[in-house]
């Protein structure tokens, strides 16, 4: 596993596939649009679940604040397809099947790296990260204070 990447350090370059298998490439959204990045476990577990849908319930908070939200697991597209639908998700869904983006951020898991961690970037137009919250345990408590932190980059 890389060394996990810390507040100040840019945002690496990536490209994964969303829940319909077409390639997203990060570097078309680094500098133009305030990036919020949460890598979570897995697909319609109860805690991922949770975090997913108050994503959702806060999404257009983060819309018009001009940011890009984007979950990342190691799920199928197919996974990501279903659960995007049974639960109403606005955003994108990107499939990291081979954890090579978990990886190059340094998510940390728990429990042995039993389970893939759960954590949250916010990415700023400079590329560079601007907040990070690591919310193995609180799957939901961090989502306010990644608003806060856009918030704060906004009238920097």
């Amino acid at each position: 596993m890389s060394k996990p990447l810390q507040i100040g350090d840019n945002c690496p370059p990536f490209c994964l596939s969303n829940s319909q298998g077409k390639s997203i490439e990060m570097q078309n959204f680094l500098g133009k649009k305030i990036l919020v990045l949460f890598f979570y476990p897995k697909d319609d577990t109860p805690g991922c679940t949770k975090e997913a849908c108050a994503f959702r319930d806060a999404y257009t908070d983060f819309i018009d604040l001009g940011c890009e939200v984007f979950g990342i697991s190691s799920d199928s597209a197919a996974s990501h397809q279903a659960f995007e639908q049974k639960h109403q998700l606005p955003y994108t869904l990107l499939c990291d099947e081979q954890k090579k983006v978990r990886q190059l951020f340094g998510v940390p898991g728990n429990l042995f790296g039993l389970i893939p961690g759960r954590v949250t970037y916010i990415i700023g137009l400079d590329t560079r990260i601007a907040g990070i919250f690591n919310s193995q345990t609180n799957p939901t408590g961090h989502i306010e204070q990644a608003l806060k932190v856009v918030k704060q980059l906004l009238t920097a």
